[in-house]
């Protein structure tokens, strides 16, 4: 079984880091090309692309321009503990134990605009790039001509008969799905408001860590008892769920 989830914009680099290994990214050779289109962008080409202030505008261009290889654990830091976005809340990666951490090295894999496919333990540096960005690249328009199969073929390495897509469609799209070799199960997670059960973006992100959490913690490997789900009072619903897209509720 593999996991997939969506990065965040939301980053740690100044907290302790306690990791039982790291890893370096597998397709950092892609990512350096896509740093080398980044790093000639001006402070305010960078705010244009992704729609951000002059603030955040200044402090991603200073980040392209410091990002470089090789990653080591004075410049870089483990994937699963930088990211500190709604998933990462629910995942709280932080108070994982060692074997946590090695399980999930197995099993969870982060999608990034900038990195492709991350698994846990990978060192990374900040950035931010979203999947959706319309960055011009020598393979096409946006990051999603970039990566191309590149992100499919990775994830069929692993050989899993199932994935379980907890990321957003942004990032799920740079998946081609008719090309995975495993049944893709997608989890959905809505809560009840005015007596109608409705997807609320926030407490998806967070059911998304939760159920990963649930799955590393408890070495999850048969698909079916993903249903047993019930953290933060989250149920499976039968009625609601439809072949491979899952509905977990919470009244």
């Amino acid at each position: 079984m593999l996991i997939v989830i969506s990065p965040a914009k939301k980053l740690d680099y100044t907290s302790a880091v306690n990791s039982p290994l790291t890893t370096q990214p597998v397709l950092i050779d892609h990512s350096e090309e896509l740093a080398q289109g980044l790093k000639a962008l001006a402070p305010q080409d960078v705010s244009s692309l992704m729609s951000l202030s002059d603030k955040l505008g200044a402090l991603n261009f200073e980040r392209f321009q410091e990002w470089q290889t090789p990653f080591t654990e004075d410049n870089a830091r483990p994937a699963v503990l930088a990211f500190k976005g709604d998933v990462y809340q629910g995942l709280d990666a932080d108070s994982m134990s060692d074997e946590d951490l090695r399980w999930a090295q197995d099993h969870l894999r982060i999608l990034s605009g900038l990195y492709g496919l991350l698994r846990p333990l990978d060192l990374m540096q900040a950035y931010r790039l979203e999947m959706g960005t319309k960055f011009a690249n020598p393979r096409g328009t946006d990051l999603y001509q970039f990566w191309g199969d590149i992100i499919t073929d990775e994830l069929n390495k692993t050989d899993s008969s199932v994935l379980i897509n907890l990321a957003s469609n942004e990032y799920f799209k740079s998946v081609r799905k008719k090309a995975i070799g495993a049944r893709i199960i997608t989890p959905v997670f809505m809560d009840k408001k005015d007596d109608k059960y409705k997807i609320i973006s926030f407490y998806a992100k967070k059911a998304r860590g939760l159920m990963s959490s649930y799955i590393i913690r408890n070495r999850i490997t048969d698909v079916e008892q993903i249903k047993n789900f019930d953290t933060d009072g989250y149920s499976y619903s039968a009625a609601l769920s439809e072949a491979d897209q899952w509905v977990f509720v919470r009244d």
